[in-house]
């Protein structure tokens, strides 16, 4: 064996090679282990961990005097990630970037070859959109220099909104900045001014026009102009006058784009501005610093790179205004005991079923619903799809297991793009909306519009097992059923046939759930059934009769519930262990992406309850305006800055008696780690993880 100073005189003698190994140097540190396999021991992988400098948030970060140059600074935080990348660059033979294959991504490896003093005409930038080893090897073989244009875009993707303006309320210098910017642009000044002084003189040169009509002409042409105004003012508001229609949003973008990155196109500025006018913007809340944030709740959640996805079909039924109160399997407890509700069929699966004993909905609104359900973004102050954040990157079921090959489809039975359903299941990552219009093409001739909001539950339902059954496996979907909406109609043919009961929803209620028994004992005679996980919920609650209900935690109270036909009664059993933790339509993504061995990173406000123990044992809700958690002891109120209020809802179920302080010190502090993690990862845009 040689000794240290033979080894040493033979390096420097040059008998001896010293070997230099590649440098990759990729966002996430549970993708580095899976390519170093597969690119061998001539190259070392490591992460950034995401982005490493931004603009600083207490100054303008924009030299105006200098071309505005931008000014850039290392995140918090982030000084260990920088320096273990510079000591290997030093001793790298060549360097790879390989971030994510997006916008974002894009930026990261500009900063993170600005940092490590890479020429902007290197060839080091790779990309790969899927992590095989075909594909990393293909890009390492084919590198680029960075794409300056993306990097550009990662300071405008989005179209101006009044959260603009918001970034110089406090900035003493405005003025100042706005006279040199006219200075610097007079050429845009000069053009202004002219315009104006034009349209002045025209104005002046322009004289009115006068007309003799007969007073009767004159107002009957006045008020049908009005009314035709009004009309087409409405429809360009609401697009239409249907029940089911709303204004129209920034999101509703999103039915006309494949990404949220593309919403630009179809979007416009000035009804940004105006649509983002009406308030709902978010702020930095700035509790804590980034680094006790990240201490005390993350969102991001990293399975185990090695599992292998076992390909389950999913199917996720939301119920239209299903309150917990409806359901006999909840309630053995109302009327002494001898309550039964109105969905015998609904009791019959849940007792099959693992459910839990506290479970909510994020909102009392179907848009407050959708993001949570189906991407786990929960509602805290305005509703998701209503800000002007909802053009933001997002995953989703859809998304995640569209990544491993799932076909995914969303049905709604209303008429198409109706509450915004379309451009959200567009935006989370479902490859197809099937709604009343491809109903339609089925049943040209068909008689089954409620009239009001959309197809029959029934008849919808029997669509949607159709068109499963076309579907190849593995697949995921998602349904949104109608009949149990206001007005509280069923078909004239069930008149009087189910509960009537003391509600008006409750007959609704009762059908919907024979809409669900046949729909179940369709399907369960197709091959894919037994191979199938269902998620059973609803979007909200909707009139309620009994105390137990009728407080700040009855009015969220929602079923949720997952059901595989393959359980064992053992492994059901098993997993009831987990069923007494609150849970809140949040855990529904983790949980589905957990049991189907999904095994890539995501971003998700919530954790996996079908398998184990929650990490944070709490359901967040919002209950306008204080969010709204719940333990297994107590609800508590967090108004924006502190607790304000806490119930001991175990031993006062109708919650009456307000106490000041929680029994636990610290869920003061998770709970503002929560919302600002919601926040800034909501104004920034960092949603997703990696690129779908």
């Amino acid at each position: 064996m040689k000794s240290f100073d033979e080894i040493l005189h033979a390096a420097f003698s040059g008998r001896m090679e010293i070997k230099m190994a590649n440098l990759v140097i990729v966002e996430s540190p549970a993708k580095a282990n899976t390519i170093k396999s597969y690119l061998g021991s001539n190259y070392k992988v490591i992460a950034s961990k995401g982005h490493i400098r931004d603009l600083p948030k207490s100054t303008l970060g924009i030299d105006i005097d200098n071309n505005f140059e931008a000014h850039y600074i290392n995140i918090r935080g982030k000084s260990d990630v920088i320096n273990e990348l510079k000591r290997e660059a030093k001793s790298a033979k060549k360097i790879f970037l390989a971030t994510d294959p997006d916008r974002e991504g894009e930026a990261i490896s500009w900063h993170i070859a600005s940092q490590l003093g890479i020429p902007a005409d290197a060839q080091c930038r790779v990309t790969f959109n899927e992590i095989t080893k075909t594909a990393v090897k293909e890009a390492i073989k084919n590198p680029r220099t960075v794409d300056m244009d993306m990097v550009y875009s990662h300071f405008s993707g989005k179209r101006t909104t009044l959260t603009f303006f918001a970034e110089f309320v406090h900035d003493d210098n405005l003025l100042n900045i706005l006279l040199q910017a006219i200075v610097q642009y007079w050429y845009v000044t000069i053009f202004a001014v002219i315009i104006v002084l034009l349209l002045i003189f025209l104005t002046r040169k322009n004289k009115p026009h006068t007309t003799r009509c007969t007073p009767l002409y004159y107002y009957i042409r006045e008020t049908v102009i009005l009314l035709l105004s009004v009309y087409f003012i409405v429809i360009g508001i609401r697009g239409g006058f249907g029940a089911y229609t709303r204004p129209i949003t920034l999101s509703n973008a999103l039915e006309y784009t494949n990404r949220p990155l593309e919403t630009n196109i179809v979007l416009n500025t000035p009804f940004c501005l105006m649509r983002s006018a009406e308030g709902g913007q978010y702020t930095h809340p700035h509790y804590m610093s980034n680094e006790e944030m990240e201490r005390l709740y993350s969102p991001i959640h990293t399975p185990d790179s090695n599992m292998v996805p076992n390909h389950k079909n999913v199917v996720v039924i939301i119920l239209e205004s299903f309150s917990k109160e409806y359901i006999g399997y909840y309630n053995h407890d109302l009327e002494n005991g001898t309550y039964q509700g109105y969905t015998p069929f609904l009791d019959s699966l849940l007792a099959h079923s693992i459910t839990y004993d506290v479970s909510i909905s994020s909102g009392r609104k179907s848009i407050d619903a959708m993001p949570c359900i189906l991407s786990a973004i929960p509602r805290i102050g305005e509703p998701y799809i209503l800000t002007p954040y909802s053009t933001n990157q997002v995953q989703s079921i859809a998304s995640c297991l569209g990544e491993i090959g799932y076909q995914t489809a969303f049905f709604h039975g209303a008429p198409n793009g109706s509450m915004g359903f379309k451009a959200y299941a567009r935006a989370c990552g479902f490859d197809q909306y099937i709604g009343m219009d491809e109903y339609n093409q089925l049943y040209p001739d068909n008689n089954d519009f409620d009239g009001t909001w959309a197809i029959w539950d029934e008849e919808f339902l029997a669509y949607y097992a159709l068109c499963m059954n076309q579907m190849k496996e593995p697949f995921a979907t998602a349904v949104f059923t109608a009949s149990s909406h206001h007005p509280f109609r069923v078909p004239q043919r069930y008149e009087n046939v189910f509960k009537q009961g003391t509600l008006p929803i409750h007959p609704c209620i009762g059908y919907t759930d024979h809409a669900l028994r046949i729909f179940f004992d369709t399907i369960k005679k197709e091959k894919w059934f037994d191979n199938t996980l269902f998620v059973i919920t609803a979007d909200h609650t909707n009139a309620l009769q009994y105390p137990k209900y009728q407080n700040d935690k009855g009015i969220y109270e929602v079923p949720i519930a997952f059901y595989d036909p393959s359980w064992s009664e053992e492994e059901r059993r098993n997993r009831k262990t987990f069923t007494h933790q609150p849970v809140s339509h949040t855990d529904i993504m983790p949980s589905v992406l957990s049991y189907v061995q999904y095994n890539k990173p995501y971003i998700a406000f919530g954790e996996d309850v079908l398998n184990q123990t929650k990490k944070y044992p709490m359901a967040f809700g919002y209950n306008e305006p204080v969010v709204q958690v719940l333990t297994n002891e107590e609800l508590i109120q967090f108004d924006g800055q502190h607790i304000s209020a806490t119930y001991q809802y175990k031993i006062d179920p109708y919650i009456k008696h307000k106490n000041a302080t929680p029994t636990n010190d610290s869920i003061e502090l998770i709970i503002q780690a929560y919302v600002q993690q919601y926040m800034e990862r909501m104004i920034e845009d960092r949603l997703v993880i990696g690129n779908w």
